[in-house]
């Protein structure tokens, strides 16, 4: 039988199903891609979360925030938006890298950006985004990368809040997801 979480967000009710992380952590898989509805509300309630003037640029890493960055660019009229990839590619002129832990990826990751997009970060304000955040590993990379690029980190938003990520004070997020455990229960 597998096990599902009902939440509320953005004002959407979604059945996110828990997923099995490690023998003892389960996730609540929360995914945009193929949800137009979801992305579209969650961008708009994101994208109240800080005011416009309080940054230049957004940020977020490859690859499932990719449609809701999109549609808060589209909603706010912004004409560039930044992603920082899994790899280089081959249109990234003289890359840029951190190493990245996910809990939803096995072991380490890299993520680029190219010399381009780091020139044009350079002395800017970046607003951070994704969809979820846990360990925060994904959110410390792009910080980084930020830094590595000479720009400075304007604010970090998410659309959820997972586990301990609920009790930082340096994000905001739009609801908390709890962790859980085998039975679908919610761990303590």
């Amino acid at each position: 039988m597998r096990h599902t979480y009902r939440t509320t967000i953005a004002g959407l009710e979604r059945e996110l199903p828990i997923c099995k992380v490690t023998d003892d952590l389960y996730i609540g898989a929360f995914i945009c891609f193929g949800d137009a509805e979801i992305t579209v509300a969650c961008a708009r309630e994101l994208l109240k979360l800080v005011p416009a003037a309080d940054y230049d640029y957004m940020l977020t890493a490859e690859a499932k925030s990719i449609p809701l960055i999109h549609e808060m660019a589209r909603q706010s009229g912004a004409v560039k938006y930044f992603i920082a990839r899994k790899g280089p590619k081959v249109y990234m002129p003289d890359p840029i890298h951190v190493e990245d832990q996910s809990i939803t990826t096995t072991g380490t990751q890299k993520l680029y950006l190219g010399r381009d997009d780091a020139d044009m970060i350079r002395g800017k304000r970046v607003l951070l985004v994704d969809d979820v955040i846990s360990t925060g590993g994904s959110m410390q990379a792009m910080e980084k990368l930020v830094g590595l690029a000479r720009g400075t980190v304007a604010g970090r938003i998410a659309v959820l809040a997972e586990g301990d990520a609920q009790k930082r004070n340096d994000i905001q997020f739009l609801a908390p997801l709890p962790v859980f455990n085998a039975d679908g229960t919610v761990k303590k």
